[in-house]
């Protein structure tokens, strides 16, 4: 076997399966925090705004709490409910990652051992 390496992805999701956060709502989170303009992000995501904003809204609504504040003239930014959802969903993918790699690195290179 050749030398490989594991890619995992971790989504958090409410009771009907509807996500919460995940790689691309978190990407969505830390590029309104760069940039300051949700019409920007969806631009720099090729999304439209509609799509952008409607993956906001329904994190809002899973969670009861606002994530975005957004002002015509101040821009957009993460409420404190926000930067705290994409902070602990960064530790979970940090902390899930080490993990993965571990069992994966248990697994495959004990296979790759016995086989050369």
């Amino acid at each position: 076997m050749g030398h490989f390496k594991l890619l995992s992805k971790q989504w958090i999701v409410d009771e009907n399966n509807n996500i919460i956060i995940g790689e691309g709502r978190s990407e969505i989170l830390e590029l309104v925090e760069q940039t300051g303009s949700l019409n920007q992000v969806a631009k720099m995501l090729k999304m439209s705004y509609k799509a952008v904003w409607g993956k906001v809204k329904a994190t809002e609504k899973a969670m009861n709490a606002r994530i975005l504040d957004t002002d015509r003239k101040l821009g957009s930014h993460l409420t404190e409910e926000g930067r705290e959802l994409l902070a602990k969903y960064n530790r979970l993918k940090k902390a899930c990652m080490a993990e993965d790699d571990r069992i994966f690195r248990s697994i495959f290179e004990t296979d790759q051992s016995r086989s050369g």
